[in-house]
């Protein structure tokens, strides 16, 4: 395969995970926003917030994933990382929830939702795969910015200037 149809293809699934993964912010945090009582119920079933802090998260985390979500599909500085932490917290909340055996949904999205997609452990691998997507966005940023489109020579760059 050349050069340019490789940094097509590569370039080509950089925005397609920054959409795909920036939609599913919004949506998410849509979904919680139209009812953030329901969603400060399945906040209190994982028993790690205090009940006085429900109400502030349960309308902040999903205006936050929005913004998030934004700023990823418009490539506004700060957005990777943002939704990258996001990402992290949300693994560990699973990790807990599946250690201790919690039969919950995840608070995802909306709860039919969830009953259809499975159960923690699901949305546990569903949020690895997210993370792996958001590195690829990380590092192909990093490598376009460092040595420019033809990603075929940044290894070649990298061991020459460690040389």
């Amino acid at each position: 395969m050349d050069t340019s149809r490789t940094n097509f293809l590569l370039k080509g699934l950089y925005w397609t995970i920054r959409i795909v993964i920036g939609l599913l912010f919004v949506y998410a945090g849509f979904i919680k926003l139209i009812d953030p009582k329901s969603f400060a119920h399945l906040i209190s079933q994982y028993n790690l917030i205090p009940e006085f802090l429900l109400g502030p998260v349960a309308f902040g985390l999903p205006l936050l994933e929005i913004i998030a979500g934004l700023g990823l599909i418009f490539n506004i500085r700060g957005s990777l990382t943002t939704i990258f932490g996001l990402l992290i917290v949300f693994v560990f909340i699973l990790w807990y929830g599946i250690l201790n055996d919690l039969n919950i949904d995840c608070g995802c999205f909306t709860p039919a939702e969830i009953s259809s997609h499975g159960n923690l452990r699901q949305a546990f691998y569903r949020d690895l795969v997210m993370i792996a997507g958001i590195l690829y966005v990380f590092f192909f940023k990093r490598i376009y910015r460092d040595y420019g489109i033809d990603h075929t020579l940044w290894l070649k760059k990298i061991i020459l200037r460690r040389q």
